[in-house]
């Protein structure tokens, strides 16, 4: 059989692949033809030993017909081994580069791009098919009879023939060409989307070859070229029709045609019939190349089958740790297995993004396929790593992210600042606050260095935990918060400062709401009306009335405006001491300063009567709010009438509870109870059908917690902590003790 001798630019080289098996059983020989800006294709019908060698510029070693295709240089990757395999033809050389490719993907151009066809339209060429003797250099293309076959303007005259006929009108007066010209033209013709080219490109070269009109005649490698055109083309529905043609000429396909079939399938989504071709083949007694492998593969990654991918890796590397596979001298299977790995790596990745698109149990299924990978001895890189903690998005995803960054970190590599930051914010998403301190303390530690934003994002976690320790009250969270905080470089706002002069107010600590009050000071915290009116809280509720006046004054003194919750609390205090006096002022100051007097501002001093047993005054409190056009609420009526029941006044208290009724208000059971056992009490009579049934028991309100434990459900921080010890209060602890 014909084989083809093939030489490659002084130029650059690394132009054309060396040929890999899949092919017939003819030979191969590579020479470099030391020639800038010239391919020499030498078709030669001796049989013999592949070899390898370099052949002097002007006495190339043969004398037969030459097929020259001069254009310019294209490069592309060899393999890092160089090894021959027999071949007929550059078509089929180049299909099987692409075949024998581990970066199957869509889109990807591989050598079997670089057809015959597709060099001659790439660049200014002057393609010329000569046959003859080669003597010089400018008569390296040879000659036939004279006559000179332009190769490019050949395979344009057939772009658009539809028949064999139409082809025969074309080639019938032209010299016979080599079958690898055929065969490239097919491809060309698929990847140009011209099947009806190709086919009846075939269909014209099996008609002379039914008539015995030349030497040329069908074979495996046309089919196949005709299939990846099929493939390139994406008509699917002509591949019965060419497998049956092969059946009908007696061909038997070979280990490209079963790639080539896999590629179709997976390409229309039938990758388990893909996967049934790759187990029929040993069947057929043919052996799977590293293409038939990594196509499987990707079957596996079309099915985001990462558990079958990994299933079906192991079984591949125990076959060739065995010796089962990789025998064949023509294939460097140390290279190509190596590929392999990192594909299979890849497809994981892959997989476990998609996973994370589609969310249905993502996390679960990722972790176990990172476990599986880890028993497979499959390790990706800190870059893949990195890249599925930014698909990490969604709450769910943060024992994933968590996972990745532990094993990044166990790598003992350098860590993208970003993907810390990024997990941070993703910790916080989750509610998993103390989790995300974790990855900042680790930069502070292991590096790198946090940036603002590392400082921005943590600083937000702390906010929001002070902002639930304010909200219930769990002041000493609150503290412990403002100390980790220093320990790790943060300072600490008046916004933080203010969440815990809250909390500490909300739970009645008022030694810890002062300690707190001049820490916030020292650190040079300038107090605001927030701070002021929390501290103002806290006192009055240990009813340290004049270290409030002080306060107050000390805020009036440094120019900080009170606001309608400063000076509702010292309406509230002057209630308590019963100097009504000043608690007129206070409500005429609070007008003339424009901050008009609330409901909350009269329910705060009809309050304070209540608890020091002004019932009366009380009274008249409620009818001058009512007089200033206040509407009262459920708070000013319950108030009042428990200030009127322990005041001895039932029947005034049942009045306004009816009233209250009548004005669609929904009082509390305390009320009622009230009303109640104050009639009973001083024998007072009251018509309980009017009052109505006793109302149900309203939702408590959030309880204020006190304990260090309460916090630990609610911010997801460690149960095992140091009890609290109240030397916190006055400054951070420092490490280690």
């Amino acid at each position: 059989m014909p084989y083809l001798n093939v030489w490659s630019s002084g130029t650059n080289s690394s132009m054309l692949p060396h040929m890999e098996s899949e092919l017939a059983s003819s030979s191969t020989s590579v020479f470099t033809w030391r020639k800038t800006d010239s391919w020499v294709l030498a078709y030669s019908t001796s049989d013999h030993v592949s070899r390898s060698f370099r052949c002097p510029r002007d006495k190339p070693k043969f004398r037969k017909q030459v097929f020259c295709l001069r254009t310019q240089v294209f490069p592309f990757r060899l393999p890092k081994k160089d090894f021959l395999g027999p071949s007929f033809a550059v078509a089929q050389a180049s299909d099987v580069r692409e075949q024998n490719s581990q970066s199957f993907t869509r889109g990807e151009r591989g050598v079997g791009a670089l057809t015959c066809v597709e060099l001659e339209e790439k660049g200014d060429l002057s393609h010329n098919v000569e046959f003859g003797d080669i003597g010089s250099e400018e008569e390296e293309a040879g000659r036939v009879k004279g006559e000179k076959v332009d190769v490019r303007a050949l395979a344009q005259s057939l772009h658009f023939v539809r028949n064999a006929d139409e082809v025969d009108e074309v080639l019938k007066d032209k010299v016979e060409l080599p079958l690898q010209v055929y065969s490239s033209m097919i491809r060309g013709f698929g990847k140009d989307k011209k099947l009806n080219s190709a086919m009846a490109l075939v269909e014209w070269l099996r008609r002379r070859s039914n008539d015995n009109i030349g030497s040329v005649s069908l074979n495996v490698f046309i089919y196949n070229s005709l299939l990846g055109a099929i493939k390139e083309a994406g008509k699917y529905n002509f591949v019965d029709k060419v497998m049956n043609d092969m059946v009908s000429e007696g061909v038997e396909p070979n280990v490209v045609t079963y790639n080539t079939l896999m590629r179709i399938y997976i390409e229309q989504g039938r990758e388990l019939e893909a996967l049934n071709l790759f187990r029929e083949m040993p069947k057929k007694r043919l052996f799977p190349s590293p293409a038939s492998y990594s196509t499987a593969l990707f079957a596996y990654r079309r099915l985001e089958d990462g558990f079958g991918a990994i299933t079906f890796f192991v079984e591949t590397r125990e076959k060739y740790q065995n010796g089962e596979i990789g025998n064949i001298e023509e294939e460097n299977w140390e290279y190509e297995f190596a590929k392999l790995e990192d594909f299979i790596i890849r497809i994981c990745y892959q997989v476990m993004r998609q996973w994370m698109v589609k969310g249905e149990k993502a996390s679960t299924n990722i972790l176990k396929l990172l476990t599986d990978m880890d028993k497979a001895r499959l390790q990706p890189s800190r870059a893949e790593y990195e890249r599925l903690v930014w698909a990490c998005t969604r709450e769910e995803h943060y024992v994933v992210a968590k996972e990745l960054y532990n094993r990044i970190r166990e790598m003992d590599t350098e860590i993208s600042l970003s993907v810390c930051n990024h997990i941070i914010w993703l910790m916080g998403k989750a509610k998993k606050w103390w989790a995300a301190l974790e990855i900042y303390e680790d930069l502070l530690d292991k590096g790198p260095k946090p940036n603002n934003m590392s400082y921005e994002l943590i600083v937000s976690h702390f906010n929001i935990l002070l902002s639930a320790a304010k909200k219930r009250g769990i002041w000493r969270w609150g503290v412990r918060l403002l100390n980790k905080m220093e320990e790790k470089g943060l300072r600490p706002s008046s916004r933080e400062w203010n969440a815990v002069l809250v909390a500490c107010s909300k739970a009645s600590e008022t030694s810890a709401a002062v300690q707190i009050f001049r820490r916030m000071v020292e650190k040079g915290e300038k107090p605001t009306v927030i701070s002021y009116g929390a501290l103002l809280s806290a006192l009055e509720k240990g009813k340290l009335y004049d270290e409030a006046l002080q306060v107050w004054k000390h805020m009036i003194k440094v120019g900080i405006e009170p606001n309608l919750y400063a000076y509702t609390i010292m309406a509230s205090i002057y209630t308590a001491q019963g100097k009504f006096n000043i608690v007129d002022s206070i409500i005429k100051e609070m007008v003339s300063t424009g901050v008009e007097p609330t409901v909350v501002t009269f329910n705060a001093i009809i309050s304070a009567c209540a608890r020091n047993g002004m019932g009366s005054v009380a009274y008249e409190w409620f009818q001058r709010m009512k007089t200033q056009n206040i509407t009262p609420n459920e708070v000013s009526y319950e108030m009042l009438i428990e200030a009127l029941a322990n005041d001895g006044k039932p029947r005034l208290a049942y009045e306004l509870y009816v009233r209250a009724i009548s004005e669609g208000l929904s009082l509390s059971t305390k009320a009622y109870d009230a009303v109640i056992s104050s009639a009973q009490a001083y024998g007072a009579t009251i018509d309980l059908s009017i009052l109505g049934p006793r109302p149900p028991e309203k939702k408590k309100r959030v309880q204020i917690r006190k304990s260090l434990s309460e916090f630990c459900n609610i911010a997801d921080v460690p149960r095992r902590s140091r009890p609290f010890d109240r030397e916190e209060i006055f400054t951070a602890r420092t490490k280690g003790t």
